[in-house]
């Protein structure tokens, strides 16, 4: 399997529901590094998986809304833990929704997966993948 990784950030405030969060219940704000990981089984007829331009530019895209926003006003979370795991869905599903509109290229219509990694610090990180094919 071939990948390609594009990196971004986004800053953001939120809190949560529930004791388990202990004082992360309270508004508080985070900065998370943003990894994007394209995979493909074949690199396409310019042996490339997807172009590294194309997927910065549409990484950026899907984090527009969310950088510098307080998520809790934000319509598209309401009533929903912003997680760190949540948010690294939500970014794949965005970013598969552009593959398969060919935003990412044509060759953004063969990619078997998007895997999002968002890091919380040095130590902490989370991962959601996104089957395609």
């Amino acid at each position: 399997m071939f990948a390609v990784t594009v990196r971004d950030h986004i800053m953001i405030a939120h809190s949560f529901t529930g004791a388990v969060f202990g004082p992360a219940q309270a508004l508080h704000g985070a900065t998370f590094v943003v990894d994007a990981t394209f995979r493909r089984a074949e690199l396409d007829a310019d042996n490339i998986v997807v172009d590294i331009g194309r997927a910065t530019e549409e990484l950026h895209t899907a984090l527009a809304d969310l950088t510098y926003r307080n998520l809790d006003e934000h319509p598209d979370f309401a009533g929903v833990n912003t997680t760190t795991e949540y948010l690294a869905k939500v970014i794949a599903e965005r970013l598969g929704a552009r593959a398969g509109d060919g935003s990412l290229g044509e060759g953004g219509r063969s990619l078997a997966s998007i895997a999002v990694t968002l890091h919380e610090s040095h130590v902490a990180s989370a991962s959601f993948e996104l089957t395609l094919s």
